[in-house]
């Protein structure tokens, strides 16, 4: 991975487990940096959507990653709000 340039994972538009368990291990087989997760594409805002932000961000932090997520939806944003978790998932 060239440290110069973050690497960028995206979700689709509804992430299965096997989706976020292939970008989890994408992760832990890049060297520590800096990385985006670009979730604009999720269809709807719901807990699924938020296990697997959550799953991606302890993955980048087991490994040394800085992890920021963008394109987030209002509904998304909402959610975590809700949920307490916007200052674990910052988007």
């Amino acid at each position: 991975m060239d440290t110069s340039r973050p690497l960028v994972v995206i979700l689709t538009a509804r992430p299965s487990g096997d989706e976020v368990a292939r970008l989890c291990a994408e992760l832990a087989a890049a060297p520590p940096g800096e990385v985006v997760c670009e979730v604009g594409a999720l269809a709807c805002a719901d807990l699924a959507a938020v296990d697997a932000l959550a799953r991606l961000k302890l993955a980048a932090g087991r490994r040394g990653h800085r992890i920021r997520f963008h394109g987030a939806g209002p509904d998304l944003r909402a959610l975590l709000l809700l949920t307490g978790l916007d200052g674990t998932l910052p988007i």
